[in-house]
Formats: C-alpha cells, structure tokens, sequence
C-alpha cells in the first residue's frame, strides 16, 4: 500500500508533460486567461479597503475581499447597500434584532452563504462584538425619525453609534468605516433627532478620525417615508396637510444614488477616509413642490390644507409627551411627528462648499420618471387605469 502510494505521489508531482500534450492540443492563451487580464482585474484600489484576497470577473460569485457588517441592513436604505455590495462578490453580515423575516428579503441578493443573518441585541457590548468579529468593514445606518418606548433618539443616533466606533477601534482590523448620518444635522439643529445625529458624527470622528460619514437629504424610493404617507393619505382622505405654509426647502435624494455613494467610498484609493459628504439631489423643492409631483403621478387634483407650525406642534405634542407615560405602545406618528415639525421650521439643502456626489464621480438622479414610478401603485383603478394629468378637471370649474 506504501508503494502505490509512493508511485501515485511522484505521478503527482510530474504534470508538466501531460499539462504540455493537452495544451498542443487545446492551446491556452495566458493573455486571455490570465488573473491580469482587465476583466479579471478588480476594481477596489487597495489603499481604500488594504490588502484584501480577491479573485473573479466582480460579479456576485466573485470574491471582492470585502466582509462587511451592514447595522441598519434589514431598513430602507440597508437593502439597497446589502444588494450593492453582494452583486460585487462580497460577504455582508446581517445584524438583526428583529423575527426571522425580517431580514428574508436579503437572502437573494447574494450568492449561497454570502448574506450572513446574525442575530444579536444592540444593549450587548458582546453581542455587537461577535457580529463584528470577521468584518474588516463596518457600515452603520442605524436611525429613526420618531422615538419608541424603548429607544430615545439619543441612545438610537448617539449612544449606539459612539459604541460601534469604539468596538470598531479596538477590534483592529476594521478598515473602512461609514457612517450615514442626516443631512442638516447640527448641534444646534431645532429638531432632538438632527442634534443626536450630529453628536453621533462627532462620536465617530473623535474615536476613529479615519471613518467617512455620508450625510444623505431625504430619501425617496419605492419603500420611502415621505411620499408613501403623503400619497396613501391624499387617497383615504382626499387632501393633504401641508406644515406651515409649504415653503420650507428640501433637496430630496435617490435612495440608490446614496447606496452607490456609499460603495464608490468603499471602492476609491482611501481618499474618502476622514471625510463628511453632502448627499442631496440635483433640484431643490418646496414641500410644496414635491407634494405636486406626487399628486402628478398618482393622477389625483391636489388638495391641500396648510396647518401653522404652532397647530401642528400642538396636534404631535401629546404623542411625544405621553410615549414614556403610558403602559402601552402608542402608534406610529404619520403626517404629524413632533420632531419631523420642528426640522421643518428650516431649510435643509446642501451646504455650499460640502463634498458631493460629484466628489465620488456619481452624477445623481432626478426624482421625476424612473425613482418615483412606484406610486402608480396608489392611481383609482390599478396602475393602468384612472384619470390621466390633461382630463383633470378644477373643482372650481364644476358646476
């Protein structure tokens, strides 16, 4: 049994001639098969991400080298960077604290065993730490634009993303780290969860000077906050209020063109690292403005009623005052959530000398066609039926 062992061993380590005779055969072009043929090369410049293992053509079966832990993956924007950075051959770890659904709809978007749902609880020091024990990279997107029983604003945008950056610090061998923030946000920003946002920024930058930070505008898309509320109320009740008199200005952004914002950090020469990025859209509209867009697509005459500040500070006061008082969850606030009122006392667009999208070589979308299409699902009929824009008839011309 040593023998043929012995003989199978020194056949083994002799493949030249028969690798010769197959290749006078079948001849093989190094030039076309080779790992330094453009189509094989990858695109991640290894300054930005270090020295990283990657092989393939950067498709999702490749591998890219890049581990990531998506906090904030299972939210709007989270499937959306979950998606771009599994069709590019990385590995993302799914933090989620959530049922086993909640995280389902990310399984597809990467190859087998590529999204990894780990569950874990975000009070755990431990527990983060395991989920970021086999990253290199960290991505957080953690937020929420109303506060529940059991988390503040503070401890969601502040006290959270102050202790992922320290983990983050001593785990050692995170390479890149983004944190999304809110564009607008200040310490000195009317509204509690624009403040916490901005602290939360400070927190990063102060226990890791090398992390980048993507401060989007408000972001529309088929899963959105803004225009699914506006257009599902405009069709239950027929009109739409509109905080103060509908002038405050906003530059509204692709969803997607802030995921790509965040991959292209990922993917430069580390020239991102340190940085704070502007994400808003290429038009500014008034509140005003977007919600006729909205009333364009979903084929409806736009009716409005303006609530002053003071009333509609008055109508979500009792939500923000009770949340904490009361032994039972209270709803969802919709149209009327205190601290939404209050950013929108100001304008929020991008500063004039920030970093933007044309600093990360991303031209971004306009709203009106393709990013907005998905609220033909709210037309009176079906999205093929009702009313088009020109057989809209004033109701003051009725007689």
């Amino acid at each position: 049994m040593q023998a043929i062992s012995r003989r199978l061993g020194h056949q083994s380590l002799k493949p030249a001639a028969s690798l010769s005779s197959f290749k006078s055969i079948y001849p093989l072009s190094d030039h076309h098969y080779g790992a330094d043929h453009p189509r094989h090369a990858s695109s991640l410049a290894a300054k930005g991400v270090g020295h990283l293992i990657r092989k393939g053509t950067g498709g999702r079966s490749s591998v890219s080298g890049i581990v990531a832990t998506v906090f904030g993956a299972t939210g709007f924007l989270g499937r959306y960077v979950v998606q771009q950075l599994a069709k590019m051959g990385s590995q993302v770890l799914v933090p989620f604290r959530g049922s086993e659904d909640s995280h389902r709809h990310l399984k597809l978007m990467g190859d087998l065993g590529q999204i990894v749902p780990m569950k874990y609880n975000p009070r755990d020091e431990n527990s983060i730490k395991a989920v970021m024990a086999k990253a290199n990279v960290v991505i957080n997107l953690i937020g929420r634009d109303h506060e529940t029983r059991n988390y503040s604003f503070e401890e969601l945008n502040h006290g959270m993303t102050e202790q992922l950056a320290m983990i983050s610090k001593e785990h050692g061998g995170i390479m890149r780290f983004i944190q999304v923030s809110c564009l607008g946000a200040s310490a000195s920003s009317p509204s509690r969860m624009l403040r916490a946002k901005a602290a939360g920024e400070e927190a990063v930058l102060r226990e890791m000077p090398e992390a980048t930070v993507m401060k989007p505008a408000v972001m529309i898309g088929t899963e959105d906050r803004i225009l699914n509320r506006w257009a599902h109320f405009a069709k239950k009740y027929s009109f739409l209020p509109l905080i103060g008199d509908g002038s405050t200005k906003i530059q509204p952004v692709y969803v997607v063109d802030v995921a790509a914002a965040i991959i292209a950090a990922l993917k430069d020469d580390g020239s991102s690292m340190g940085k704070v990025y502007e994400l808003g859209g290429p038009e500014i509209f008034t509140m005003q403005e977007l919600a006729d867009l909205m009333h364009d697509v979903i084929r409806e005459w736009p009716r409005y009623v303006k609530v002053p500040f003071p009333i509609a500070k008055a109508l979500a006061t009792p939500r923000a005052v009770l949340i904490n008082k009361v032994p039972f969850p209270l709803p969802t606030p919709n149209i009327f959530n205190l601290d939404e009122i209050n950013a929108l006392t100001i304008d929020s667009v991008v500063s004039e000398n920030a970093l933007t999208f044309n600093d990360l070589g991303i031209v971004p979308h306009k709203l009106k066609g393709y990013p907005i299409e998905f609220l033909i699902s709210y037309r009176k009929g079906g999205p093929q039926f009702g009313s088009t824009i020109s057989e809209r008839v004033s109701p003051d011309s009725f007689p």
